[in-house]
């Protein structure tokens, strides 16, 4: 019975990732392509969804725990989908904070043609989605590099916020909207470090290791 539970709470985790992912490309869509209807869905309907999901599998693995006491592998397995759950409802949060930053963007003239942005958003995307399939196939291979493509994100956002900063100091008109430029891609900066979470937890389910601070050591 507990082999059953677990299959549940693996596919809602899945479920939750997909949507969390949809997100994320969702809000970058919408900037992009200046579709207030995508981000105003990202605000107003997708968050919910989330927020809702989030307590539903946090009630599903609790009961699971009290119901079944499991041991070993299959406790870190509950415990683990639990703080994924957790990291999840922060990428979404995230997401909305995004499509915040791009409702303000789209409504006024672009401060430098978007480059790096677009590339910092396809591989954060591709870190949850792979953290999320090393999780499926408990695959500590695929986990492992996931964290150090992290190192990736964080040149593409260096990239950004100097070529930002550039663009403030010699036109202060454009402060305000780089600044927000900035908050994007903190943001999908935080994202990655989240699936980069993930994917920890992933090793410490397969390998019972916990490997964060020190991730060359798997």
């Amino acid at each position: 019975m507990f082999e059953k539970e677990l299959i549940n709470l693996k596919k809602e985790i899945i479920n939750y990732a997909l949507h969390v992912e949809k997100m994320i490309e969702k809000s970058l869509k919408g900037l992009l392509e200046k579709k207030d209807s995508f981000l105003k869905e990202v605000i107003e309907k997708d968050e919910n969804f989330a927020n809702e999901t989030e307590i539903k599998i946090d009630e599903m693995g609790i009961s699971a725990i009290a119901k079944y006491e499991p041991k070993a592998k299959n406790l870190r397995s509950v415990l683990m989908i639990l703080k994924i759950n957790n990291d999840l409802e922060r990428m979404a949060d995230h997401a909305v904070n995004i499509a915040e930053s791009a409702l303000f963007l789209i409504e006024r003239p672009q401060v430098k043609p978007y480059i790096d942005l677009p590339r910092m958003a396809e591989e954060t995307v591709k870190m949850l989605k792979d953290s999320i399939d090393s999780f499926i196939d408990e695959n500590p291979e695929l986990a492992k590099s996931v964290c150090e493509r992290d190192d990736i994100v964080d040149s593409l956002r260096d990239q950004i916020v100097r070529e930002l900063i550039t663009y403030m100091i010699s036109d202060p008109s454009t402060i305000e909207r780089a600044l927000h430029l900035i908050k994007i891609a903190q943001n999908l900066e935080r994202i990655a470090d989240l699936a980069t979470n993930i994917c920890e937890d992933v090793i410490f389910i397969v390998k019972g290791k916990i490997i964060k601070h020190h991730k060359e050591e798997i």
